[in-house]
């Protein structure tokens, strides 16, 4: 299949890159220049212009735009409609709040052309180990679009299959890594509370091992005091243990090349899917304590820093290349 794909950064230069592995054809728009020519010698169509992309698209156009939500993937795909046709599609991709999908999708639909909202995780390695996928949007379409989503999936793999999944008649697609989550909006849903969790099971990590280092300190009885090698902490628990996990093997890695982590501040963004899901949970009167307070502390670690924070910073960039806010 031919896509366009806009948005050539960490996710959509890669996303593009395995895309083309399958044999899919990529028309790369970025307003950087050197992105698109980058993926043009490793094989994409390049386009200098949204208005060149869509001579290019093929016909019907099928658009993925990985872009920063908010009013920069609005703008975009307002500009990809002013000129799309019936039969169109457009895919987000990014990290969109799901009810500006619910909004996008029915302002495009009056068109005839179809909208489809894909929550993408696997950050800067998806290129080798694949983007795990929760996408919302009309049935057939999603369907129609399904070479596409099995290409990025990470497949089955040499996880074992869940042994009340061993039917005929159980949608595989979950065990491939990505699914069809439901209409409009639903597959930003469920990856912003995919985000929320990811940010409380982060919190946990980086207060276990700001525990661990406090067991030094001075303000301890002497014989109360450990030395402990967080490195070598980490690493076991990688190995058997019920709390591993990826974050932790990121974290291990971090604590191997630095234990003191020193080029990390502690100074902890968040990408907006953190606050949207404590929204949701509020309109539901769900209580979310953990997500909550993972939250406020991203918001107090921009006031004062401890190791736990400088932690959660090196998790961030180990699975996402996120670099610290400014000071």
């Amino acid at each position: 299949m031919r896509l366009v794909m806009i948005g050539l950064g960490r996710m959509g230069g890669n996303m593009a890159r395995r895309l083309m592995k399958a044999g899919h054809e990529i028309v790369a728009y970025d307003r950087d220049a050197g992105a698109v020519q980058k993926l043009a010698d490793d094989g994409a169509i390049a386009a200098s212009s949204l208005e060149e992309a869509r001579e290019k698209a093929g016909s019907p156009a099928i658009w993925w735009v990985m872009l920063p939500h908010g009013a920069i993937t609005d703008g975009m795909i307002d500009q990809i409609a002013a000129g799309a046709n019936a039969g169109d599609i457009v895919i987000d991709g990014g990290n969109s709040f799901y009810k500006d999908d619910i909004r996008r999708a029915k302002a495009l639909s009056e068109k005839g052309v179809h909208y489809v909202d894909v929550g993408t995780s696997g950050g800067v390695w998806g290129l080798e180990r694949g983007y795990c996928m929760m996408i919302g949007g009309p049935d057939q379409v999603v369907r129609d679009l399904d070479p596409i989503f099995s290409a990025l999936a990470p497949g089955m793999g040499t996880i074992p299959r869940t042994k009340g999944r061993l039917k005929d008649e159980v949608d595989d697609r979950a065990e491939h890594g990505y699914i069809h989550a439901g209409p409009a909006g639903a597959g930003h849903f469920v990856k912003m509370i995919h985000n929320g969790i990811e940010y409380g099971l982060m919190q946990a990590y980086a207060e276990g091992f700001d525990v661990l280092k406090g067991k030094a300190s001075e303000k301890l009885p002497e014989d109360q005091r450990y030395d402990l090698n967080l490195a070598d902490i980490a690493e076991v628990w990688r190995r058997g243990s019920v709390i591993s996990s990826w974050l932790l093997d990121l974290t291990a890695d971090a604590l191997a090349e630095d234990g003191r982590l020193e080029k990390f501040s502690g100074n902890v963004a968040d990408s907006g899917e953190g606050q949207w899901t404590i929204e949701a949970a509020m309109e539901e009167a769900v209580p979310v304590n953990v997500l909550t307070t993972a939250l406020f502390a991203r918001y107090r670690s921009r006031v004062e820093h401890t190791f736990g924070e400088k932690v959660l910073s090196a998790m961030r960039f180990g699975f996402g290349g996120h670099v610290e806010m400014p000071q």
